[in-house]
């Protein structure tokens, strides 16, 4: 089950990204600043927060939002699974709920920055995989050798 986040869970979701193997710390700060924006604010709207549920354990989350500036442009910030239950179609699953989102609310691309890193292999072949174009990379952009990429779903209407 997809389901919008709720506050209790912040420290499940900070406990397995944690786990992650690919994050730094800075990393998870961020994510975490994300989630806590959205648990503490319900009405907040700049991020859209779901998790993946099966019933008793939180399995992965996606966050996105709208581009500031663009009339139908989403990013998605973060998707990720818990490490503890890997290879279970959740990533997909999560993907799949947050293209829902944008077509329901008219959106026309669905944006997702990765790093160029060796460690985030696996995050750029699932976007290859689910139909995701490279549609931008700069060079020596998070630090010198490690590339900012952008991949995109376009959704023609």
């Amino acid at each position: 089950m997809i389901r919008k986040l709720k506050q209790a869970d912040v420290p499940v979701i900070e406990k397995f990204l944690g786990k992650v193997k690919a994050f730094t710390e800075s990393e998870v700060a961020v994510a975490m600043e994300l989630i806590n924006i959205t648990a503490n604010n319900p009405a907040h709207t700049d991020y859209n927060v779901f998790v993946y549920e099966d019933g008793k354990k939180i399995l992965g989350y996606y966050c996105l939002g709208k581009r500031p500036l663009t009339d139908a442009v989403y990013d998605l910030y973060w998707i990720v699974t818990n490490p503890d239950h890997p290879k279970k179609g959740i990533g997909k699953s999560l993907l799949e709920h947050a293209e829902e989102f944008v077509l329901s609310h008219n959106g026309r691309w669905l944006l997702a920055e990765t790093s160029s890193k060796s460690s985030y292999t696996a995050a750029r072949n699932f976007y290859l995989r689910n139909r995701y174009s490279i549609i931008a990379e700069i060079n020596n952009f998070y630090s010198v050798g490690d590339n900012l990429m952008v991949f995109g779903k376009y959704f023609s209407k």
